[in-house]
């Protein structure tokens, strides 16, 4: 079993930044793709940003320019760092990986950190 686990979330003004994490552990496995979703209230789960395994990465165009999405593999981590934060910004962050152990491949969840971009 793998267990993803993000952090960093809080209350920021807006302009501020943040740096979320998400971290990965368990059995012996090897991350794949992390994406990084967020859902506000009322509104549908988005996808925001998406980095391979490789290190390719894509942006929602709602985050260009101001959020980044990285990886460290030997720590099993993945990061979004998020710069000129908007009140339209504010969501649950929830971390999303595939993970592979042996030849089985599995999507999983991390349980989400709350931003909060104050006006």
């Amino acid at each position: 079993q793998v267990q993803l686990v993000e952090s960093g979330g809080g209350l920021v003004q807006a302009g501020g930044s943040l740096r979320l994490s998400c971290a990965a552990s368990g059995t012996p496995f090897s991350l794949n793709a992390v994406n990084w979703y967020r859902q506000a209230p009322g509104k549908q789960r988005e996808l925001v940003a998406t980095i391979s395994s490789g290190g390719s990465t894509n942006y929602a165009d709602s985050v260009k320019g101001r959020f980044t999405i990285s990886r460290d593999n030997a720590k099993n981590t993945a990061y979004l760092q998020m710069s000129s934060l908007k009140p339209e910004d504010t969501a649950v962050y929830l971390c999303n990986a595939v993970v592979r152990t042996g030849s089985d491949y599995r999507a999983y969840w991390g349980q989400g950190t709350q931003v909060t971009v104050s006006s």
